[in-house]
């Protein structure tokens, strides 16, 4: 019955969210927009949240000794970022400070994580190609040809190179992109309407 009326309240809020988007209207927009602020705070309440379970977990942690270094890490990571945000007299994310923290630490650190992207992508290709040549060999061609697109290439061919790299954006890939939202919203509210019908099992 509880997850009954969650999904209600969610199909429902999706619903307003989607003829928002269809039909002008001043009171469904407000509506709309009091839904959207509401989820913003959600969100950031569930954030909050799950940085208070974080930190209280490594504490635990390191009360029993278990993996000191890692929650050390952990601890400190999260007291760079968040103490400049919240010394007295900060403004907040545009504070100096924690544009230094953004700028010195975070900045490096995911450009790094980026990094390994490549020599695991290259792993990955080498398995696929054992697995699934087919696929695989489509994919990389894929991912290849999207690379000499965006090659800094100056002159007549950099033009058209860029000319056909914004249309593989615009038309292909965001049909792909579209196509997958679509089925994700059209799958949830299947899903939704299911239990709100009790055909499905699984929530009786």
């Amino acid at each position: 019955m509880r997850r009954s009326i969650a999904a209600a309240l969610t199909a429902l809020a999706g619903l307003v969210v989607l003829v928002d988007l269809a039909i002008a209207n001043p009171a469904l927009s407000g509506f709309a927009g009091w839904l959207n602020q509401l989820l913003v705070l959600l969100a950031a309440g569930a954030g909050v949240a799950g940085a208070l379970m974080l930190v209280v977990r490594h504490v635990a942690r390191l009360a029993r000794r278990e993996d000191q270094l890692g929650s050390v890490a952990v601890l400190l990571g999260i007291g760079l970022v968040l103490l400049p945000g919240l010394a007295p007299g900060s403004t907040g994310a545009d504070a100096p400070a924690v544009r230094w923290v953004v700028a010195a630490l975070l900045a490096p650190l995911i450009a790094a994580v980026l990094a390994l992207l490549f020599p695991l992508m290259l792993v990955a290709a080498a398995r696929g190609l054992r697995i699934r040549p087919r696929e695989t060999a489509l994919m990389l061609t894929a991912a290849a040809a999207v690379l000499i697109l965006l090659l800094p290439i100056g002159g007549q061919v950099g033009s058209w190179l860029t000319a056909t790299a914004a249309w593989v954006r615009d038309v292909p890939i965001a049909a792909v992109f579209r196509g997958l939202l679509i089925g994700v919203a059209a799958t949830g509210a299947l899903t939704a309407a299911r239990i709100l019908l009790g055909s499905d099992a699984s929530y009786d």
